[in-house]
Formats: C-alpha cells, structure tokens, sequence
C-alpha cells in the first residue's frame, strides 16, 4: 500500500488564537488525515489550556473541505459507546463523511480518574475495551439496538440515519497484547501502535524496528484467526514515543530514512505532532512543512 503522511494537533490553543489555523494548514500542506487527541486532559498539559475532541473535531471539519479527520485516540475511559456514537454519527454528516475514529483501551493517566472512579486494572481495562468495541459497532450500524453488558448497556438506543461513511465510519484499533489485536481485526479498518513503551528510554531504534516486527507478526496471526487478510488492514504508526523521540522532524532526509524503514515492515501510515514550541512535540516549523510537502513523494 501507499504510504500516507498524517498530523496529530493537540486541542491546546484556543480557536481563535492558533487552534483554527494549524487545521487549515493541515489541509493546504496535504496531510491525508488530521487527528487530535481524545483526553481531558494530559499530561505535560494537565495546568494549562486543553479543549474538548469532539467539538474541536466539529470545528475543524467546517473550516476544511478535504483532509480527514479523526481522535487519536478514544478510549472507554470517559465515554459511553451510546453517547459517543451520536457524537460521531452527527460528527460524520456534518464532515460529509470525513471522520475516522482511533480507538484504544486506555491507561492510567487523569482521564482515570477524572470521574472520580478508582483506575482501572489492565486486565478490567481490557474487559471494558472488549465490551466497548463491539457495541459501538453494533450502535454506529443498526438503527435501534438493545444490549444488557457487564459494563455497558443500551436500550432501545436510536441512531437513524446513521453514518454517511458505510456500514460506518472506519476504526482505527490501538493495540499491541493479544485482546486488542483480536478487537483490530475483527473490527478495524486500521491498527494503531506507538511502538513498544519499554523501549522508550533506554531502547535503540534498531529494536523499535524489531518490536514492531513482531507486533505486525501478531497482528498478522490475529487476522489469520478471524478469517482475514492483514495485508487489507491499514498499519499506523503514531511517532513520537520510540526511541528515535523527535530525530526524525529534524531534516527531511532523516524523517524519509525514518518512513522509509518503517514502511518496509507494512506500516501504510506514519503520523506526526504537530510542533509545539517546549515541549517534546517541538521541530522547526519550516522542516515540517517541508516532510509534509516532499517526504511522500521521495517514498513512492
């Protein structure tokens, strides 16, 4: 498959002072898709500004025409599949049909805890996230649906007319243990990855390359397990959290050698932050535009 360039643009800016434009100039510079962060919160963040996914979503599809959209990602730590798919059903009508929902188990950080709940277990996590997944398919494809879960319920729940985008709009599955990579290929359009977290610190960038091998290779068993070609499933790689950290945004040539690597071992989409001055999103705002406007073509 063609290799696709995407951004991620944190919901920190206000609308009018930066958040609009970095959306519109996502779409002049050809990114294929634009995503945001789906959290209350995050991180380095956390005391300072940070605004919703789905409304800054909403706004973003009515300031652009053509680029896609989508959360990187949603996770069951605050949302309830019934609410959450009105919100995407009208989210992908009012985008004509531009809208891809990254969706994951979810961690530990301030979303949480943000309802006052007590964090979850991994393994309570995986359960809710195995819950989750199937319901919003079900609530984003019928137009009435009854469910009585462990975790999640509905009730005569309604979504007519559905998605513009049919059956639905498409999911991109974070995943790397062996209940989320059987969620991505029962039920993604994508898979998502960040790379393996232990290599993060003290990992070499050569291992990265060999922990997502392996992570393809069990993707690739999951598929075969539900009846399905991987080779049909798009591959994404969300940069930033491996050992190779911001290297690639500092030239061209070291973000294509970067891509180049990591298309050859299946990845259909690489996406990068978009720069933030401070932090550990920052780049030279002139070399980014550059890897937006020339890194794909020297890849084909």
């Amino acid at each position: 498959m063609t290799l696709r360039l995407s951004t991620v643009i944190l919901p920190y800016r206000r609308w009018s002072e930066g958040g609009r434009s970095a959306w519109v100039r996502a779409e002049q510079l050809g990114f294929h898709t634009a995503y945001t962060y789906d959290h209350l919160s995050w991180r380095s963040f956390r005391d300072g500004p940070w605004f919703g996914a789905v409304p800054t979503l909403t706004a973003a599809a009515g300031a652009t025409e053509r680029l896609r959209l989508g959360t990187l990602v949603t996770s069951p730590n605050f949302r309830h599949p019934v609410t959450l798919a009105k919100e995407l059903i009208s989210l992908d009508d009012i985008s004509g049909g531009r809208i891809t929902l990254g969706i994951g188990a979810g961690g530990t950080g301030f979303d949480a805890t943000a309802l006052g709940q007590e964090p979850w277990s991994p393994r309570e996590r995986a359960d809710r996230f195995a819950e989750f997944v199937p319901l919003l398919d079900r609530l984003l494809t019928e137009d009435a649906v009854t469910h009585e879960g462990r975790f999640y319920s509905a009730h005569e729940a309604r979504n007519i007319p559905g998605c513009v985008q049919r059956p639905r709009l498409p999911f991109a599955v974070a995943a790397t243990g062996p209940r989320g990579l059987k969620l991505a290929a029962r039920y993604g359009q994508a898979w998502v990855t960040t790379g393996d977290p232990k290599l993060y610190e003290s990992g070499t960038p050569e291992q990265s390359v060999e922990a997502l091998r392996g992570q393809i290779t069990k993707l690739s068993a999951a598929c075969a397990d539900a009846g399905r070609d991987a080779a049909g499933l798009e591959k994404t790689l969300l940069t930033g959290f491996t050992p190779d950290r911001a290297r690639p945004l500092q030239s061209l040539d070291a973000f294509v050698d970067f891509a180049g690597r990591h298309h050859e071992l299946g990845f259909t989409e690489i996406v990068i932050h978009w720069p933030i001055p401070d932090s550990d999103f920052a780049a030279e705002e002139k070399i980014f535009e550059q890897i937006a406007m020339e890194a794909v073509a020297q890849l084909s």
